[in-house]
C-alpha cells in the first residue's frame, strides 16, 4: 500500500511551467537530503564563529554534560 502511494507522480509547478516531475518517494528523499545538507552547513558556520552547536536529537559534543 505504501509503495503504491510513494510511487505516485508529484509535480512542482509555477503556473503552467513544470519545475519538477518526480515520484513522491524521490521528493521526500531529496527533502531529507537538503535538510541534512543545510544542517551541516549551519554547523560549520557556527563552529567558525566559535558558537556552541545546539543539540538536535540529544546533547551535542559542545554540551558540557556530554
Amino acid at each position: 500500500m505504501v509503495s503504491k502511494i510513494l510511487n505516485n507522480q508529484w509535480i512542482l509547478r509555477n503556473g503552467d511551467q513544470i519545475l519538477g516531475d518526480l515520484t513522491k518517494y524521490e521528493m521526500i528523499r531529496i527533502s531529507f537530503s537538503q535538510t541534512t545538507h543545510h544542517r551541516a552547513q549551519l554547523g560549520v558556520y557556527l563552529r567558525l564563529l566559535d558558537i556552541p552547536i545546539p543539540g538536535s536529537y540529544g546533547p551535542s559534543a559542545d554540551d558540557q554534560s556530554f
